[in-house]
């Protein structure tokens, strides 16, 4: 602390003069200031030294909720730009741009799923589901709707006499505008609407590699995807076998029913599926919603160069998460009736593809 400086003293014989206590008060003014300013300094220095250090020191959970926020924005705002589109005018793109940044959301979760609390995941894959919805509800609203207009009515009388050689014939009605189909804005290259085929898609020398994948609208096909693909899209399957190399972010699948699959994915989402298996390696707890008669195994894929692909898609290390099922529908502490693992006997052997071409 400083001392407070000295006052000058008093002649001898003399009087005080009286503005004395003034400067005795003036200075303990000055130091008081001072001693303001030097805490000010201090504090100055200590919230610049924090704001580094937040800045700095940020852990992954609020970097995740940060760059989740306003990925979240995006998203949100792209939904209300297709809600007010028209299918005479921008509809087409902006139902492509809302699509492309819920997928930026997708990826976003998936790379960060690893490191997030349960609860954390939970709520933005809940949130990532819902925006998913409202986008196919837009898609299935924009469709060009029947103009309205008032009419005056006609006095002419109803049925006038009319000459039967000038009757028009009756006009066909117009056809109906078709309601957009979901697999119709699922993005990516793929395959779709195709009955008993064999699809095979070596994704390594394909040259829209490390992209989206989708596949919809199968029916009894045998599908082959060798190498990586970002993200994979699968609607309305039926008796198929699908078996995937890696998916560097997340897996959509919905509305499947009597199919296998058998594939590696950061993180796995399944909506309405039926009397289906999945063999997996899966970095985030699979999710199921709206399913029945499902079965979970462990991973059983094998074809030349697939350690390659899931090293460099971080799937190498095998958590054993195909097995801890998390069902969004079943709130209660006991097991699920929804989803079951595949018994040991039951369970298919390592399927090598290698010579499917």
């Amino acid at each position: 602390m400083e001392s407070e400086p000295e006052q000058p003293k008093a002649a001898a014989g003399m009087e005080p003069e009286p503005e004395q206590p003034k400067s005795a008060g003036g200075g303990a003014h000055r130091k008081h200031l001072a001693m303001l300013e030097r805490l000010s300094k201090r504090s100055s220095s200590a919230a610049a030294g924090g704001a580094s250090s937040d800045s700095n020191g940020t852990s992954p959970v609020e970097a995740f909720l940060a760059r989740f926020a306003a990925a979240k924005l995006a998203a949100e705002s792209a939904l209300s730009a297709c809600r007010a589109s028209t299918p005479e005018g921008d509809a087409a793109t902006s139902l492509a741009a809302a699509a492309a940044a819920i997928d930026s959301l997708d990826r976003l979760v998936a790379e960060s799923s690893h490191a997030l609390p349960p609860y954390e995941l939970r709520s933005a894959l809940a949130t990532a589901a819902d925006l998913r919805a409202a986008h196919r509800a837009a898609a299935s609203e924009i469709r060009p709707k029947k103009s309205f207009s008032f009419r005056n009515k006609s006095r002419v009388p109803k049925n006038p006499p009319q000459d039967p050689a000038t009757v028009p014939p009756p006009q066909p009605p117009p056809p109906e505008q078709p309601k957009p189909r979901i697999d119709a804005i699922l993005p990516g290259f793929g395959f779709r609407g195709r009955n008993g085929a064999t699809l095979v898609k070596d994704l390594r020398v394909s040259n829209d590699k490390d992209g989206d994948f989708t596949l919809a609208d199968l029916v009894s096909c045998e599908v082959y995807l060798k190498g990586k693909c970002r993200a994979l899209y699968v609607h309305k399957l039926r008796d198929c076998r699908v078996f995937v190399g890696a998916v560097l972010g997340s897996v959509l699948i919905e509305d499947v029913e009597g199919c296998t699959f058998v594939m590696a994915a950061h993180q796995i989402r399944i909506h309405e599926a039926r009397a289906t298996d999945f063999y997996l390696r899966v970095r985030s707890r699979p999710i199921i919603e709206d399913c029945s008669g499902v079965k979970f195994a462990p991973h059983a894929l094998k074809y030349d160069g697939i350690d390659e692909d899931l090293k460099e898609s971080g799937l190498e290390e095998e958590t054993g998460n195909w097995a801890n099922v998390d069902d969004f529908k079943w709130l209660r502490a006991v097991q699920s009736p929804n989803w079951c693992l595949v018994p040991e006997e039951e369970r298919l052997q390592t399927v090598d593809i290698s010579e499917i071409h």
